[in-house]
């Protein structure tokens, strides 16, 4: 991430404090002796340099309750690209697809994302929606991931499912809901409304990933369907692809 002075975020923390240039020196050698990627060393210097630029001194010398108080700041702020990208994300898809996807499975040139190796060990293509590819856009911008589209501190790189559920738990919390929900209730909230739009079932399995249409046919008991319409599944994806900001 570059600002406008053409720094990255890094370099501006050692243009600020200078002994930070140490700091990152440590960090390249303990990640190389643990074995981790590439990408987790960028991510860790990254994240450790947004700290050291506005506090202006060393992670050591910042008070715990300053720490605390940015990063409870950061945690609320609705404006967060990597929250605003996750809600759209994993409505829809399973936590553990989420966070193995990779930045070249987003094909926004023919809005698709393609799902690698998920359950049951099967690939598939879902559509990517106009609405999430600015949220992504935005996102990378921001962010700048090199590998894995979410980073977080697993030691391959990759966000955690409890990190996802941590953000479903903290949104729900700025709502009326009362109910339990789960990070899981999104997807089946995904698969409803489309029953409900009118896509034919045997294309949202397709969607969903599922092995056997008769998991699939659970959500025609839940979905308000006086008439499923049947289309063919080109159609049909087609169709969702240029409404599915609308879902």
């Amino acid at each position: 991430m570059r600002k406008k002075s053409g720094f990255t975020i890094v370099e501006q923390a050692i243009v600020l404090v200078p002994e930070f240039e140490k700091v990152v020196h440590k960090l390249e050698q303990q990640v190389t002796l643990r074995g981790q990627s590439e990408s987790t060393l960028k991510n860790y210097i990254r994240r450790i340099a947004l700290f050291v630029v506005h506090f202006e001194k060393l992670p050591e010398d910042i008070d715990p309750e300053e720490i605390n108080e940015y990063l409870v700041s950061l945690a609320r702020d609705p404006k967060s690209p990597s929250r605003s990208s996750f809600k759209h994300m994993v409505y829809g898809l399973r936590g553990q697809e989420v966070i193995n996807l990779k930045i070249s499975d987003i094909d926004f040139e023919r809005k698709t994302i393609h799902i690698r190796q998920s359950k049951y060990k099967k690939d598939r293509i879902v559509p990517l929606a106009d609405s999430m590819a600015v949220g992504l856009k935005k996102y990378l911008t921001a962010e700048n991931p090199h590998i894995c589209l979410f980073n977080g501190k697993e030691a391959d790189g990759r966000y955690s499912v409890r990190g996802l559920s941590w953000v479903m738990r903290e949104n729900l919390k700025k709502t009326t809901i009362t109910k339990d929900v789960s990070l899981h209730a999104l997807r089946h909230s995904y698969a409803t409304h489309l029953l409900e739009q009118g896509l034919n079932i045997v294309t949202l399995k397709e969607l969903l990933g599922h092995a056997v249409i008769t998991t699939t046919m659970i959500y025609l008991h839940v979905a308000q369907c006086p008439l499923i319409k049947t289309h063919s599944p080109l159609d049909t994806l087609y169709n969702y692809s240029r409404n599915a900001d609308k879902v």
